[in-house]
């Protein structure tokens, strides 16, 4: 117990520190859009509280952890993929999970969000949507300020060394977590669920 208390520390302690120095700021900072055959997820960083702890984001729709990147304070990360149903994760002290079902050439937002953990910090996924009464809104002041601050980085060599030797510790986070978020109320899920109609 001691000793794998130990290991979630070293692991919050890798992920420290305002900016993430493993991910690159992007040449291109302007939006782009979603290519033939593609559709377009951006993780995006809400940080009110837990600013120095990032979070690190997968693609687990296959059952295995595919590094997407690393989402830190006032960064966004984009992620071109195929349209269809897909599942993501958030790691931090714990793991989190979100839905997805995206169309061929839109982009959708999605808030990482902070919460306080046991030893650090526990992130969430929550969409963007336009709908007015969801949590996080296209048309909101908050939203806009957001995508203005935040500026849009990118993996390399470094982000995607440390993917590799974190890649048992992720699986295991997935592998001790997405059973407990299926069994999550289907409200639950549903907050954390990307509609093909929350699109930007």
């Amino acid at each position: 117990m001691i000793k794998n208390l130990l290991v979630s520390a070293l692991f919050l302690l890798l992920l420290s520190g305002c900016q993430s120095t493993l991910m690159e700021p992007s040449a291109n900072q302007a939006q782009t859009n979603a290519g033939a055959g593609q559709s377009q997820v951006v993780f995006i960083r809400s940080a009110f509280i837990a600013k120095a702890i990032q979070a690190s984001v997968y693609d687990i729709t296959s059952g295995t952890p595919a590094f997407i990147g690393i989402v830190s304070n006032d960064s966004k990360v984009s992620y071109m993929t195929s349209p269809g149903e897909h599942m993501f994760m958030v790691v931090g002290e714990s793991a989190d999970f979100l839905k997805a079902t995206v169309l061929e050439g839109k982009t959708y937002y999605t808030v990482v969000s902070p919460r306080m953990g046991f030893w650090k910090a526990r992130f969430s996924m929550h969409p963007v949507r336009n709908d007015a009464s969801a949590k996080f809104k296209y048309d909101s002041k908050d939203f806009k300020e957001m995508l203005a601050d935040s500026q849009f980085v990118k993996g390399g060599a470094k982000a995607e060394q440390w993917a590799l030797k974190n890649a048992n510790s992720i699986s295991s986070k997935m592998n001790k977590y997405l059973p407990e978020w299926k069994l999550k109320a289907a409200d639950k899920k549903q907050a954390a669920t990307i509609e093909v109609m929350d699109h930007m």
